[in-house]
């Protein structure tokens, strides 16, 4: 299937790795030219660079300014059709919720759902003005799946699927799509790297880092996490003008692990 991507531009956040890592690819072999944000680029980026589709640009996307140039970055080259907020992190509290300081929830607030609100508002004005694009912003199942053990990242997911509900219904009439994917976890350094839940969790009990995230795996239907690439096949499709009245959305991808409705 022709997704209609070819010379279409793109912006991905948090770009050097994981999912981000993953849609940059996805979107260049999809003939895309994609801006890369990231603190820093990675061996794997680099490669894509090479290729030619993709061009890196360090920014530091927690700072107030941050998003906004890699916006006027991309925009240099003419308009922005796609743009993909992945960029954020996540900090286990086994502490327990009391133990999440103001600087704990501030720091989280900020990267997870800050960036992105700052990333739209520079991009879509420009969307609006060129008659359409495809925002996608990844969220998580934590958004309907609270955890105390990620209150702060569970909170922010939330309000980022809720804020980009309210955005589809303002600018859909206008030809920008807004939609949210909702991944559990997935095969990244997030969950499966140095200072990763797996590993935070297993220092804070009996388990080893590779049971933590066997018993993760486990709570899943596939009995699996979700690979990168997959998130990344879903951003295609929803960055894509074949699916044109797909807007407000949110895309749950998670082996089944949310069992309810």
């Amino acid at each position: 299937m022709d997704l209609h991507l070819m010379g279409k531009s793109a912006v991905v956040t948090g770009a050097s790795k994981g999912i981000g890592l993953a849609a940059v690819q996805a979107l260049a072999a999809e003939g895309a030219h994609v801006v890369a944000g990231a603190r820093t680029s990675s061996a794997d980026l680099e490669v894509l660079v090479a290729g030619g589709r993709v061009e890196f640009l360090p920014v530091d996307l927690a700072t107030p300014a941050g998003p906004a140039s890699l916006i006027e970055h991309a925009l240099g080259r003419g308009r922005l059709d796609i743009l993909v907020n992945n960029v954020g992190a996540v900090t286990p509290r086994p502490d327990g919720v009391t133990a999440v300081s103001d600087s704990d929830w501030d720091s989280t607030l900020n990267l997870g759902l800050m960036a992105a609100v700052r990333t739209i508002r520079a991009a879509v004005p420009g969307m609006v003005a060129a008659g359409g694009g495809a925002v996608i912003t990844i969220s998580s199942v934590n958004a309907s799946l609270p955890d105390p053990l990620v209150v702060d990242y569970s909170a922010t997911k939330a309000a980022l699927t809720n804020y980009c509900k309210s955005l589809s219904k303002e600018v859909g009439p206008r030809g920008v799509r807004v939609n949210t994917i909702s991944p559990g976890p997935v095969e990244t350094a997030l969950w499966l790297g140095e200072h990763g839940v797996a590993q935070v969790v297993s220092h804070a009990g009996a388990s080893t880092p590779a049971e933590v995230a066997a018993a993760a795996a486990a709570q899943a239907v596939t009995g699996r996490f979700t690979r990168p690439e997959e998130v990344a096949d879903l951003v295609l499709i929803l960055a894509s003008d074949r699916f044109a009245n797909v807007t407000g959305a949110d895309f749950r991808i998670d082996g089944g692990l949310v069992q309810t409705l």
